[in-house]
C-alpha cells in the first residue's frame, strides 16, 4: 500500500506497528510524532461499525459539540427572517439572508461551513439539495441545523460542533482537532466521540459492533486503537 505513497509517508508508515492495536493515548501521541505536513495538519478519528447502511435503522447521523473544539474557525450561514435572523447575526452568523441567500448559492457560491435554516425557510432552501447536499452542508433536523433555537445553533457551531453520519461502507470519520492541540485534549475529543458512537448503536444490530478504530492526521498514517482502551 506505502509503495505509491511519498518518502514522508512511508517514513512515518514505519514508525507505526501495524500489527499493533495502541491505547488511544500511544495512538495520539503517535500521531502527532509523526505528522509531516508543513501545515497544522487536522486529525481525524474513524470507527468502522458493523452495521448495514442499506437498513434505515442501522444509518447513524447527528451532531456533537466537541469539549476543545476543532481548532477551525467555521464560516455559517443561516437561512432566516425577521427576529431570526437578528439573532443570527448577534450570535455571530457570518452571513443571514433569506431568497437572496438562496440565489446566491443557486449562482455557485459555498464559501461556507455550516448552513443553519430555520424551519420556515426550509420550502426555499429545499432548492439547494442538489447544490448542498453532496457537500454535506443541506440543514438537517438531525445534526441541529434545522432549528428555531438558530442562536444556539450559531454558537454551537462556532465552539466546535461537528457532525457524523455512517458512510456506505460503515464508516463513521470525525475531525477531532488539529495536531497543534494538546495529546490530552485531542483524547477528549476523541472519547466524546466513542461515547456518541456508542450510545447510537442501533437495536437491530447483532454481534460485535466497532469492529476497527484508528486516527490520523490529514496526510498519515492511520494508527489503529485498541478498543477496549477507551
Amino acid at each position: 500500500m506505502a509503495r505509491n505513497r511519498g518518502k514522508n509517508y512511508k517514513a512515518a508508515l514505519e514508525q507505526v506497528d501495524q500489527e499493533k492495536a495502541y491505547s488511544v493515548d500511544e495512538a495520539v501521541e503517535l500521531v502527532k510524532k509523526i505528522d509531516f505536513a508543513k501545515f497544522d495538519a487536522t486529525v481525524e478519528v474513524v470507527f468502522n461499525l458493523n452495521v448495514d447502511t442499506k437498513q434505515a435503522d442501522q444509518q447513524l447521523r447527528g451532531a456533537v459539540v466537541l469539549p476543545n473544539g476543532t481548532g477551525k474557525d467555521q464560516t455559517v450561514v443561516v437561512f432566516a427572517k425577521g427576529d431570526k435572523a437578528k439573532e443570527a447575526e448577534a450570535a455571530g452568523a457570518d452571513f443571514v439572508g433569506e431568497a437572496d441567500l438562496v440565489e446566491k448559492i443557486q449562482g455557485g457560491w459555498l464559501d461556507f461551513d455550516v448552513a443553519i435554516a430555520t424551519p420556515d425557510m426550509m420550502a426555499q432552501v429545499g432548492r439547494l439539495g442538489r447544490a448542498l447536499g453532496p457537500k454535506g452542508l443541506m440543514p438537517n433536523p438531525k445534526t441541529g441545523t434545522v432549528t428555531m433555537d438558530v442562536a444556539k445553533a450559531v454558537e454551537e457551531s462556532k465552539g466546535g460542533k461537528v457532525t457524523y453520519r455512517t458512510d456506505r461502507d460503515g464508516n463513521v470519520a470525525v475531525p477531532v482537532g488539529k495536531v497543534s492541540f494538546d495529546a490530552d485534549k485531542l483524547i477528549g475529543n476523541i472519547k466524546t466521540i466513542e461515547e456518541v458512537v456508542v450510545r447510537a448503536r442501533p437495536a437491530s444490530v447483532r454481534g460485535t459492533y466497532v469492529t476497527n478504530v484508528s486516527v490520523s492526521s490529514t496526510f498519515g498514517p492511520g494508527v489503529k486503537v485498541d478498543i477496549e482502551s477507551f
